[in-house]
């Protein structure tokens, strides 16, 4: 039972992270706090996108917000979530690393096919 709600509770911060928008969300919350208008700039996005992002993330426990005169400021509520993002990086570079392996083996095969006689 417990097993099954860690799984499940996993499962549902990578949903909520799922989507490009808000993982530019967060990667522009690295840096700290920021009001929704900085959030929106840096995202580029439309306000009414953004704000439906936030909220997802907000709904999943991963930001949370207050209220600044005017201003609404979000922040991330567990640093640990730059980590995983980090992760991420890594293994995209590994793949991509892979990936140019492959490649380069191909073009060496194209080219020895090419020179040599028929």
């Amino acid at each position: 039972m417990l097993e099954e709600k860690l799984t499940q509770n996993k499962a549902d911060i990578l949903k909520a992270m799922a989507h490009p928008t808000r993982i530019n969300i967060l990667e522009s919350l690295r840096e700290g706090e920021r009001c929704v208008c900085e959030i929106i700039e840096l995202v580029d996005s439309e306000q009414s996108n953004t704000s439906q992002h936030l909220a997802q993330l907000k709904k999943n426990g991963i930001i949370s917000s207050r209220k600044d005169g005017l201003k609404v400021i979000y922040k991330v509520n567990n640093r640990e979530i730059f980590f995983l993002l980090d992760l991420l990086d890594n293994i995209i570079a590994s793949q991509m690393e892979k990936s140019m392996a492959i490649l380069e083996g191909l073009k060496k095969r194209r080219s020895d096919s090419q020179l040599s006689p028929k």
